[in-house]
């Protein structure tokens, strides 16, 4: 028997992407971009620990009406003790993509790149897919998220001076969220809910000029 679909949220955003430090300023800049546009980013860090965490992942794409999934980190990970691809990303983005299709909604998920063309070699059952490539910059990701969601966007327009600014006021905000949460990494559930937030206070203010 198929499980009864999840109430979806219209302006959720599940967002697959690498949690490393080599990739905090692209997450922030995610969680920015998508608020300042009047979305809501999720995220399996929201996800407690315990049984059934893949039926958690899954219940957690089914309830939002768009993915992101950033597939910057198909390379090898050379850390010890196996040098090792990291096929999260690529995996949930699987996920995702069944999902629609055994809820029968629309195709609303997103690839983000940082290369041109790697997409077409590293997971070729794409093709035909279009890919934003952010080119591994904040702007970049700034950019593509206005490319992907310009019509979803508040009045259906956005500034990416406007999403930057957005940015800078919540990465400048890291540390404070970071020693009132007692967080170590950006990557855990209470930092980012707060990240959410920050970047929630700033749209409006940024938006409000």
């Amino acid at each position: 028997m198929r499980a009864k679909s999840p109430e979806t949220d219209s302006i959720a955003v599940f967002l697959n992407i690498p949690y490393d430090d080599r990739f905090e300023r692209l997450y922030i800049a995610y969680i920015s971009g998508l608020t300042h546009l009047g979305l809501r980013p999720r995220a399996t860090i929201e996800i407690p620990g315990g049984r059934d965490r893949l039926g958690k992942i899954l219940d957690l794409i089914r309830s939002c009406h768009y993915s992101i999934h950033d597939l910057s980190r198909v390379e090898l990970d050379r850390n010890a003790p196996f040098a090792t691809p990291r096929f999260n990303m690529p995996f949930e983005l699987g996920l995702a993509v069944a999902a629609t299709r055994i809820d029968s909604l629309p195709e609303n998920w997103f690839v983000f790149e940082t290369k041109h063309r790697r997409v077409s070699k590293s997971l070729s059952d794409l093709a035909g897919t279009d890919v934003n490539v952010h080119d591994g910059t904040v702007d970049g990701v700034m950019r593509e998220l206005g490319n992907a969601f310009v019509r979803q966007s508040r009045n259906g327009r956005y500034s990416v001076p406007g999403m930057m600014k957005t940015y800078r006021t919540v990465s400048a905000s890291v540390e404070v969220i970071l020693r009132e949460t007692g967080g170590r990494t950006v990557f855990e559930a209470g930092v980012f809910r707060q990240l959410c937030f920050a970047a929630g206070r700033a749209a409006e203010i940024s938006q409000s000029r």
